[in-house]
C-alpha cells in the first residue's frame, strides 16, 4: 500500500466511526413524544352532558326569584322560612323524575340569566316567558302555563282608568327583566315606566300612590288582591300573545330539556299544574 492509500484509507475509516458515533437508534413508540396524530389517537370520552352531570351530582340547582306568588314565595311553615309555589312543586317533579335532590337558590329576576350562564345554577323557573331574545342565549321546555296579563289599580281610582289611554302620562310599574316591562314600553309608550325587581315593592309603589298603575300577571295579582282590599283589576285590555312560561336552561342542554318535558307531558296531562296553581293560591299570605 502506498503512503497516499494508507491516508486516504486512514481518512475513510475516521469518517465510518464519526459517522457512527452521531447516529441514534430508532425511536420505539414508547419513547416517541405525544403528537398532533398519536393525541388524536388517544383522545378522552366526551365530556358529559348537563343531565349526565346533574345525575353524577345527585343534585340539581334550581334559580327562582321566591316574591312572585302563586308561582313561588316566601311562607313560614312550622316557624321555619320556607319557599314554595307551583313552580317549586314542578320543580320537585322533575328532581323526583331524575333521581336527584332540589337545590333552591332565590336570587333577584334579572339576574337569574347571568346565574344561569355563570353555572351557578342548573335551571330557572321564574314564571319566565321564553322570548325570542331570550332563545338567542338559553334553551327552553315547552309552556307549562299561560295567563293573562292585566293592569292593577287603587279601587278607588278603577271607573278613572279604563284604557290604555287613561294612563297616558301617568307612571305604571311592573317588574324590572320581565315580560310586564316589556308590555309597558311597547304597549303604554305614552306611559312613564317605573321598573322594580320585586313584586311585592310594586304592590306598596301602589298603594302608596308612587304609580297609578301596575301591569301583572292575573293569578299574582289575584293573589295580592285577595289581601288588599283597596287594590282591584282595572277594565283595561292588552295584548298578552307572548305570557306563556316556560323552563330555563344553559344554550346545549336539549338532553335535559327532553328529560323536564317528559315530566310536564305527565304534569300537564293529569292535570296536575292547574291544581298546584289552586293550591299555591290558597297559600299566599300576603299583605
Amino acid at each position: 500500500m502506498t503512503k497516499n492509500k494508507a491516508i486516504i484509507f486512514m481518512l475513510l475509516c475516521f469518517t465510518l466511526i464519526v459517522s457512527a458515533c452521531g447516529t441514534k437508534p430508532a425511536a420505539t413508540t414508547a419513547d416517541k413524544p405525544a403528537t398532533g396524530g398519536d393525541a388524536a389517537a388517544t383522545t378522552p370520552a366526551s365530556k358529559d352532558s348537563k343531565l349526565e352531570q346533574i345525575k353524577k351530582a345527585g343534585k340539581i340547582v334550581l334559580g327562582t326569584s321566591a316574591d312572585y306568588p302563586p308561582y313561588e314565595f316566601h311562607k313560614e311553615i312550622n316557624k321555619k322560612d320556607e319557599i314554595i309555589g307551583f313552580d317549586i312543586e314542578i320543580a320537585k317533579e322533575i328532581a323526583k323524575d331524575l333521581g336527584v335532590t332540589l337545590e333552591i337558590k332565590d336570587m333577584k329576576y334579572e339576574g337569574l340569566l347571568a346565574a344561569l350562564d355563570s353555572g351557578n345554577i342548573d335551571f330557572i323557573l321564574a314564571g319566565m316567558t321564553p322570548t325570542e331574545e331570550r332563545k338567542k342565549n338559553v334553551d327552553f321546555s315547552k309552556i307549562y302555563y299561560t295567563a293573562i296579563q292585566r293592569v292593577a289599580v287603587r279601587a278607588e281610582d278603577k271607573d278613572k282608568y279604563k284604557s290604555i289611554d287613561d294612563l297616558k302620562g301617568k307612571k305604571v310599574a311592573g317588574q324590572k327583566g320581565a315580560t310586564q316591562e316589556k308590555i309597558i314600553k311597547e304597549q303604554m309608550p305614552a306611559s312613564e315606566l317605573k321598573a322594580l325587581g320585586k313584586i311585592s315593592d310594586l304592590m306598596l309603589e301602589l298603594k302608596n300612590k308612587k304609580v297609578e298603575a301596575l301591569v301583572v300577571e292575573q293569578p299574582v295579582a289575584e293573589a295580592y288582591l285577595s289581601k288588599n282590599k283597596d287594590l282591584v283589576l282595572a277594565d283595561i285590555k292588552l295584548s298578552t300573545e307572548d305570557s306563556g312560561s316556560a323552563i330555563a336552561v344553559k344554550k346545549g342542554g336539549s338532553d335535559l330539556v327532553e328529560a323536564m318535558n317528559k315530566t310536564l307531558d305527565r304534569l300537564m296531562s293529569a292535570k296536575s299544574i292547574d291544581k298546584m296553581v289552586a293550591e299555591a293560591n290558597d297559600q299566599v299570605d300576603t299583605q
